[in-house]
């Protein structure tokens, strides 16, 4: 056999080991998770997960110096190896996209095989460990000794494995709380739906004020025997505006005047224009119903203004609200350092930072709507993010020095 042929021979028997070993570690993993009742991997948090993410990196740099003429150390750091786990990795992950993650989801046999908590499963973390090896001693027999050449190599590998281990290391520590707000009130406590218990915050929350803005209202033929809303035939899910027609089988309405705040007035029982506060959107309607002439007042309503509706027949011409376009909370944040404490405004999208924690407008009472005293504003504390954005960077520079390369060689 001449050493060209044995190469590819060596090669061939390369990626097998690679097939095999994956697909060993991925069933070796899916057998602890059904035997031990699908409990998946717990890492421990700061400072433990710290401590043993030192001893393997450690190890990996030792066995990647010391033992770098060892047979198998070659090949667990070897391309061959490396492809297969990448694969498997890119599988799993598959799973963990189809399948919904969440506790109690999915079939049986998903559950018995935690695929519906995929990226804490022991298939994932066997697969992820032996990647992790063979990328560091990879990433170690590039760097010693450095050569200016592999730079963008050691600059991509070397922020992969950085952003892959600090994330999955950090997890432990990553807290995601919801904090309850009513207005008027302050308060520095949150709950943790993961543990289901309650935490004290290193800061307080004061809301303000909770407003919320809405597309124009619609209306809709509402039947009580259905107790379901029928959109109009035409003009359909189209905000109300004075002159706009809409029409249902046998109905057809046109909206002569439109108040978008009013009140009604205690004297005359008549909606009176007003610029904010209790107003609520009124619309004052004529058309038919079979032929049949009508007219009146419809509104929305609100926790102080009942709703005002024509019947027509068995069924009711109402003015249903429109969506929300934009909500926001004014808080006032305090911490010991801040003495009267700042004002912020957490709307959607539009994260606030305080203490370490990146608080995000969440959720309000949906059945109050707009006139909602209770605004729920999520808490995310990840104290790994700036390791993990700082492999990011690490391979992103990586990248940019490929592609200067390439344009230099042109």
């Amino acid at each position: 056999m001449s050493s060209k042929d044995a190469k590819e021979s060596v090669g061939v028997w390369s990626f097998k080991q690679g097939s095999f070993f994956a697909i060993a570690l991925v069933i070796t993993g899916f057998v602890i998770e059904a035997a031990f009742g699908a409990k998946g991997v717990f890492f421990p948090s700061w400072p433990f997960n710290l401590i043993i993410l030192l001893v393997f990196s450690g190890n990996i740099v030792l066995a990647a110096l010391l033992m770098k003429e060892n047979s198998f150390v070659r090949w667990l750091g070897g391309i061959p190896l490396g492809l297969c786990l990448i694969i498997a990795m890119a599988v799993l992950s598959l799973f963990g996209g189809v399948l919904r993650q969440e506790t109690g989801a999915g079939p049986l046999w998903a559950r018995t095989l935690r695929l519906n908590g995929v990226f804490s499963s022991w298939p994932f973390a066997l697969t992820v460990f032996f990647f992790l090896v063979n990328l560091g001693l990879s990433l170690v027999w590039k760097t010693v000794p450095f050569r200016s050449s592999n730079l963008q190599f050691v600059l991509f590998h070397a922020g992969f494995w950085i952003a892959l281990a600090c994330g999955l290391a950090g997890s432990a520590d990553l807290q995601r709380v919801i904090i309850p707000l009513y207005e008027g009130r302050s308060t520095d406590r949150a709950y943790n739906s993961f543990s289901k218990t309650m935490i004290d915050l290193p800061f307080s929350l004061y809301l303000n004020d909770f407003r919320m803005e809405e597309y124009e209202p619609r209306l809709a033929l509402y039947d009580p025997g259905k107790d379901r809303l029928e959109a109009g035939e035409s003009g359909k899910g189209i905000g109300v505006a004075e002159g706009m027609a809409v029409s249902w089988q046998g109905v057809d309405v046109k909206v002569e005047k439109y108040l978008p705040l009013a009140v009604v007035d205690d004297g005359t029982g008549m909606p009176v224009p007003v610029e904010a506060g209790r107003g609520v959107p009124f619309a004052f309607l004529s058309g038919t119903h079979d032929g049949e002439p009508f007219s009146g007042w419809v509104s929305t309503g609100s926790p102080f203004e009942k709703p005002a509706f024509v019947e027509l027949g068995n069924k009711l011409l109402v003015l249903v609200n429109g969506s929300p376009k934009k909500f926001r909370s004014e808080v006032t944040i305090r911490s010991g350092e801040e003495g009267g404490g700042r004002s912020e405004a957490l709307e959607v999208n539009k994260p606030v930072t305080v203490k370490g924690w990146t608080l995000y407008q969440m959720g309000y009472d949906e059945k109050s709507g707009k006139w909602s005293e209770l605004s729920l504003v999520e808490g995310v504390r990840d104290p790994w993010l700036p390791v993990v954005y700082l492999g990011f960077f690490m391979i992103l520079a990586g990248n940019t020095l490929f592609f200067w390369k390439g344009i230099r060689k042109k």
